[in-house]
């Protein structure tokens, strides 16, 4: 029996989000501090004669298991890269546990861990970098999502720097069943040059310096995305009176939404909250991933 690979792909969250710049191409330079929360999907790998995906979980509805979904174009992208060090055909099983067209990097997340898996199994080593490379050609959080633990990033999601320390912390997130098209809310951005993310601390180890280093930043998509899904502003307010929220925000194009929090019991707490006020939006509470590679 040859032992199956599995691969989780965690929720991304983009704490900060400043879109600095709309390029000739028609794209956008972003800086964004992103961390990753401990829910996830879920991938599974195993030997088969040719490439395939069957998907399950909560969020399968309506997800095309065909050569278009971001999996299997993963595995593709990384075939024609190095034919010849890639594994012979994988049987891939995606459970979906995060909500579609969310802004927690779901499809991301699940083509990122198509390619660790790939290269899991080449024949030789893929260096990291040279993964980013390919991992960027997919898609803008593709990249992030190869690392999955805190990091800056810029450009259009292409350049990382990975942060040594971050404090611990929790979040409670929130979807109202909402997909929000990311093209839709970057069409109803007034500003599109926005100054900077201001500097980290260094190192970032403390809760305080953290929210502190917050209040200085946005997310400047939210505005927008709120226009589009009023609910989206109302549960950003709901969280941010919650007890020992530190801040509350839009993750991404949205329409997910967090609340920062310095202990688990305060996360799980607005959680229930969320769910007794509205039982039928998705809430988990969770916590942000380690630093460590």
């Amino acid at each position: 029996m040859v032992q199956a690979i599995v691969q989780t792909a965690p929720a991304k969250i983009n704490l900060a989000l400043h879109v600095t710049h709309r390029r000739e191409d028609g794209y956008h330079d972003l800086e964004s501090l992103i961390v990753f929360a401990n829910i996830f999907d879920e991938l599974e790998a195993t030997p088969a004669d040719e490439d395939g995906l069957t998907i399950s979980g909560p969020f399968s509805k309506g997800l095309g298991a065909g050569p278009t979904n971001l999996v299997l174009r993963a595995v593709a992208a990384f075939r024609a890269r190095w034919p010849d060090l890639s594994p012979p055909g994988l049987s891939l099983h995606l459970v979906k546990n995060l909500p579609v067209a969310a802004g927690i990097g779901g499809g991301s997340a699940d083509a990122a861990a198509a390619l660790r898996i790939m290269a899991s199994r080449a024949a030789e080593p893929v260096s990291v970098a040279e993964l980013a490379d390919l991992a960027a050609t997919l898609g803008a959080d593709v990249p992030a999502c190869l690392l999955s633990r805190p990091l800056v990033a810029r450009g259009v999601g292409e350049i990382l720097s990975p942060l040594p320390a971050f404090p611990r912390l929790y979040v409670t997130v929130v979807n109202p069943g909402v997909a929000v098209a990311t093209a839709d809310v970057f069409r109803r951005l007034r500003a599109h040059d926005n100054y900077s993310l201001p500097a980290l601390p260094e190192p970032l180890t403390r809760p305080a310096q953290l929210g502190l280093w917050l209040n200085e930043t946005r997310n400047d998509l939210q505005p927008p995305a709120v226009k589009l899904v009023p609910e989206i502003g109302i549960l950003i307010e709901e969280l941010a009176e919650t007890p020992g929220c530190m801040m509350s925000r839009m993750s991404g194009s949205g329409a997910t939404v967090f609340g920062l929090f310095g202990s688990e019991g305060q996360a799980h707490e607005a959680a229930n909250h969320v769910r007794r006020r509205y039982p039928e939006y998705w809430t988990a509470a969770a916590a942000i991933s380690s630093p460590a590679i």
